[in-house]
């Protein structure tokens, strides 16, 4: 038999709570006044009630109630309205701009340039678009820095508009507050782990306040048609500090990424409702702030001093990923040394560690390259991360390069996935690939011979490879002793 619910008492004449009798309301003072409730489930009060603020709180931005179920195909859609965010890169990502309602949250490493990348699409939007334009009202949120130190900030990044206003906050009732009062487009908070709830407790960034908190400025964005972007700290993980819950209610989650010590920042979707997940916008860190990258495999691709091409060098091969409908080259190097421990190192900066493993034991069987006694280093230009397989052809043969001490075909471009077998497979779009490598210079491909008939109006030579033994004997140059040494038309 169930347990039924404990109950509590609170005053009629102002709502006061207890979780005993009473004859005398402590707050105001009134006698017989205490009457009797069945606790409720999910009550956040001692007595089983929420406050009567919290309550107040909720019932102002929770969404309206339904008259019921209905059929779907019955619900009117009307077109997603989007604002553009004056910033290429960012637009690209979001898949065209902010979507009006939306509550997106954005995470980095401390320093890697969150804030600054949210002020300055703040400062667009709220710039005028034509002369005698008012500009779109943004409201800025700043829980950790003052206003002072905001200021200064925008003064690098440009002329301030007179729509961006500041709200130095931490009181999640004196936001919502400011931001009903003031009627903003766009709501910057800065830090979500640095706003709090004064009738929960706990301090702010614990579970509960994070939990609430998101949800609060979730009904806001919804009942208001207000976008509002959230920065998020990130674990030693890489992930955003706090519940899990905060990242599956928000509609995009944004991660910058980057070497601190390096230029260029990267910007990738991890979750996005209104657009694909899989693109990305690059950013130069400069003096000014964040400076949109036009052409971002030209600037990974290293040049001379007189913006040549580079002469080829072994240990170096130039992969091209795919990034959502862009594709991107980027240079590999790889070094392979003699190791002087019992066991090798395995070292990599941007490439998966454990596919690393994988390429090693592949040419290590399949090509015959004794690779079990030495050190293995894998360094990707540029700060960037490589996580498609279409990459691994491209490691693999800077690998090989360094450990036989042959270059790579000058400009020549790898791009291939390496099965356990040693076979080359497929990779998407490849003649968006080629057709990228040959804008850029590049003589010749090496792609798998399954599709390389994708490629014949890329503008380069196409060479079509089985394996990745065979990527291996005609990819990279011949020692002139060994090719003296051959008679001719040999096969090495």
């Amino acid at each position: 038999m169930a347990k039924a619910a404990k109950a509590h008492f609170f005053c009629s004449a102002c709502g006061n709570e207890e979780a005993r009798w009473f004859g005398r309301c402590p707050s105001c003072g009134a006698w017989n006044t205490a009457s009797e409730a069945p606790a409720t489930a999910g009550s956040a009060g001692k007595g089983g009630r929420a406050p009567a603020r919290e309550r107040a709180s909720r019932a102002r931005w929770a969404p309206a109630a339904t008259a019921g179920p209905r059929p779907l195909a019955d619900v009117a859609v009307s077109g997603s309205e989007r604002v553009t965010s004056g910033m290429r890169e960012l637009d690209r990502v979001l898949g065209g701009g902010l979507a009006a309602g939306s509550l997106l949250l954005v995470g980095g490493d401390p320093g890697i340039g969150k804030s600054t990348l949210l002020l300055q699409m703040a400062m667009a939007l709220a710039r005028p678009a034509r002369a005698g334009d008012a500009g779109q009202r943004v409201l800025y949120v700043a829980g950790e820095e003052s206003e002072e130190q905001v200021r200064m900030r925008a003064a690098r990044l440009g002329v301030i508009p007179e729509a961006l206003l500041i709200l130095c906050e931490t009181d999640l009732e004196a936001v919502l507050e400011a931001a009903a009062q003031t009627k903003p487009g766009i709501v910057v908070v800065d830090s979500i782990q640095t706003i709090a709830r004064g009738d929960l407790e706990g301090s702010p960034g614990t579970v509960t306040q994070m939990r609430e908190c998101g949800l609060a400025l979730l009904h806001f964005a919804k009942a208001t048609r207000t976008a509002v972007l959230l920065v998020g700290h990130v674990t030693k993980d890489g992930t955003v500090a706090g519940p899990r819950v905060l990242e599956h209610m928000v509609d995009a989650v944004l991660y910058l990424e980057g070497e601190r010590y390096q230029h260029y920042r990267v910007l990738r979707a991890a979750k996005n409702r209104f657009g694909a997940t899989h693109e990305m916008g690059v950013f130069e860190m400069t003096d000014k702030g964040l400076a949109e990258v036009a052409n971002p495999s030209a600037a990974f691709l290293p040049a001379t001093s007189d913006g040549g091409a580079r002469a080829p060098s072994p240990g170096i091969a130039v992969v091209a990923s795919l990034e959502g409908s862009r594709p991107l080259l980027v240079e590999v190097q790889a070094l392979v040394s003699t190791s002087f421990y019992g066991t090798p190192q395995r070292v990599t900066s941007g490439f998966d560690g454990r596919r690393l493993a994988v390429l090693l034991a592949v040419l290590e069987r399949r090509v015959g390259l004794r690779l079990g006694r030495h050190d293995v280093f894998i360094s990707v230009t540029g700060g960037l991360s490589l996580d498609e397989p279409g990459t691994d052809l491209g490691v693999a043969l800077a690998i090989a390069s360094s450990f036989k001490s042959r270059p790579l075909l000058e400009r020549t471009l790898a791009v291939g996935e390496v099965s356990l077998s040693g076979e080359l497979r497929r990779v998407p779009r490849l003649d968006l690939r080629l057709r990228e490598a040959a804008h850029l210079g590049f003589r010749r491909a090496g792609v798998p011979r399954v599709q390389h008939e994708e490629g014949a109006g890329a503008g380069l030579e196409v060479v079509p490879l089985a394996s990745l033994r065979e990527a291996f004997e005609t990819l990279l140059e011949a020692r002139a002793a060994e090719a003296a040494a051959e008679p001719a038309g040999a096969k090495r």
